[in-house]
């Protein structure tokens, strides 16, 4: 499966995901009792503060179905020279959370994973964590292109598209995803004017004092 090729133009406008804020704390700070507050430092009203405080006071994936959504993540998005894998820019527990947030892909995820595994047991008679990487591809491959898949693997099909949608959206909405984008935001610039070369297809050029003056940084 190419990255980037493909992923970058799936658009997923259903999701939407909570900023998570790790702060620095002293020593003394750490050694304070827990006290209850919401993950984000962003602005919330309260009754946005206390929903999202409950979401994240629940556990929804076990550790197993958990683990698999690392595996399966990181197949969609793997590490490579641009950036870091899915796992690493935090998809799983945004999973975590979306499933919470919006209920409606509780059933959907569990199902899917629940197929995912029984597929592999078919198949290599071992859960789809526990399978090597070109047992786990061979799957992957059978529901990753829907205009290719075969009638019997709708299912997987279905619980692939959502599992892609969901793992594109926590990626590209990380810092990580953000970065791999290339997207700088309102980040401060400098300009070294006009291009010799467009000047001269104006007959255009600075002047000494607009050299001097306001042509001040070096490429």
């Amino acid at each position: 499966m190419k990255r980037r090729d493909s992923i970058k133009a799936i658009l997923v406008g259903t999701v939407a995901s909570s900023v998570l804020v790790d702060a620095c704390k002293s020593a003394d700070e750490k050694n304070k009792p827990v006290e209850t507050a919401p993950s984000s430092t962003i602005d919330r009203i309260k009754e946005e503060a206390e929903l999202e405080a409950k979401l994240d006071a629940e556990t929804f994936f076990s550790e197993h179905e958990m683990a698999t959504i690392a595996v399966l993540s990181d197949i969609i998005i793997p590490k490579d020279d641009v950036s870091g894998s899915a796992t690493e820019a935090g998809v799983p527990a945004f999973i975590e959370f979306i499933v919470k947030d919006k209920p409606e892909f509780k059933t959907p995820m569990r199902g899917g994973l629940k197929w995912l595994d029984l597929e592999s047991y078919k198949r290599f008679e071992k859960a789809f964590k526990d399978c090597n990487s070109k047992q786990q591809i061979e799957i992957v491959d059978d529901i990753a292109y829907p205009e290719k898949a075969k009638p019997e693997m709708k299912q997987g099909v279905a619980f692939f598209n959502l599992m892609r949608n969901l793992t594109s959206t926590g990626f590209y909405t990380s810092q990580i995803g953000v970065k791999d984008l290339g997207y700088a935001g309102n980040s401060p610039n400098q300009w070294n004017g006009v291009p010799d070369d467009v000047l001269k297809q104006y007959n255009l050029s600075y002047t000494e004092k607009e050299l001097k003056e306001c042509i001040s940084y070096n490429a």
